[in-house]
């Protein structure tokens, strides 16, 4: 029995080192599965990282568009105010004028008014003159 015992531990350690090594090679496979789920993982938010980027860049694209847009707005709002007040000023002048030419007509109608009556008044008292000559 003697040398079978030897061999049976040989066989033994054999069996149990295989062991080992099939456990070895379960945990190994184990663990590239795992990091094969990790990486897709890690694909997958890089992917959507890549996507959120670009529609950040988009949104900033529209951002700067509506800012300058609304700067361009501002302007023309500026300068819009800037002909009312002109339109404004304008107006009140051509209103004063006004004002003034209707008065120099009330004024010559006044003037005009008093003359006739002088003409009148003359023409009364030359034919009075006429009559009594």
């Amino acid at each position: 029995m003697a040398p079978s015992a030897p061999r049976t531990r040989a066989a033994a350690a054999l069996r149990m080192k295989q062991i080992a090594l099939d456990n070895q090679d379960r945990t190994i496979r184990r663990l590239k599965a795992q990091l094969a789920t990790e990486r897709r993982g890690l694909a997958a938010t890089k992917k959507e990282l890549k996507e959120t980027q670009v529609a950040l860049e988009a949104s900033h694209k529209v951002i700067a568009g509506l800012t300058e847009i609304g700067l361009s707005m501002s302007k023309k709002i500026e300068k819009m105010k800037v002909k009312k007040q002109l339109v404004k000023e304008n107006h009140v002048e051509c209103h004063q004028k006004f004002q003034d030419r209707i008065h120099e007509a009330e004024d010559s109608m006044q003037a005009q008014r008093l003359l006739i009556e002088a003409l009148v008044d003359e023409k009364d008292s030359l034919l009075q003159t006429i009559h009594d000559l």
